[in-house]
């Protein structure tokens, strides 16, 4: 029996972790993200704006990943959101649903206690490379 081999994936230019963790990992035919925050790569700051510019720049880390390994936002089967207050969930969606607009893959969305370096919102996926 073949050992499955998984790679790290670390997109050129993204935003660096926060902790000893990988920004993504491809395992066969599936890229698996860590939660992005918004993080801005050219500042390693948070995007300022509150939660609707820090959602944009946590969707826009997220596809970096996903292209780094292969894969795109139209292969995200799940996406997982965390937020600090859920009654952000609106405006977290607006933003969420400009970057999936069609066939939207499943997703579950909680409010968390906190998040890393005071982010209000961090989102992580689950997508097929080259299913796009």
């Amino acid at each position: 029996m073949q050992t499955p081999q998984k790679e790290v994936i670390i997109p050129t230019g993204g935003a660096k972790p926060l902790a000893p963790y990988s920004p993504g990992m491809r395992a066969g035919q599936f890229v698996y993200t860590s939660g992005q925050i918004g993080l801005d790569p050219a500042t390693g700051k948070l995007a300022p704006g509150g939660v609707q510019a820090q959602a944009k720049q946590a969707l826009e880390n997220l596809k970096a990943v996903l292209e780094a390994a292969g894969a795109s936002l139209e292969s995200v089967v799940k996406v997982t959101i965390f937020m600090q207050d859920i009654g952000d969930y609106a405006a977290i969606n607006e933003i969420y649903g400009s970057y999936f607009t069609a066939d939207p893959p499943a997703r579950s969305a909680v409010q968390v206690a906190a998040l890393p370096a005071g982010a209000l919102v961090e989102v992580e996926a689950v997508a097929l490379v080259n299913a796009a």
